[in-house]
């Protein structure tokens, strides 16, 4: 069952792959990058519910903000490096 439509590009590399002759033009190093951003990009996260002081938060918003973060990427990103130190 197909659920989208491939452009002829697209159609021509799936064939490519499918027949094992298609080969990567990315240099390693490259490679390498897009596979850690697309498995952080498909790794599934959880909403939680916390309550912080308004200080706090403010605090938060603030420092986000300085970085050019949503709070909420800042947050989860703080307790990520905590978490795996």
């Amino acid at each position: 069952m197909k659920y989208f439509e491939l452009t002829k590009e697209e159609e021509k590399l799936l064939s490519e792959f499918e027949s094992g002759k298609f080969t990567s033009a990315l240099d390693p190093k490259r490679k390498r990058l897009l596979k850690k951003i697309a498995q952080n990009t498909l790794n599934k996260t959880t909403n939680i519910n916390i309550r912080l002081s308004e200080k706090v938060l403010a605090r938060l918003k603030t420092k986000a903000a300085d970085q050019g973060l949503p709070y909420q990427t800042l947050a989860s990103s703080i307790l990520h490096q905590y978490v795996n130190k």
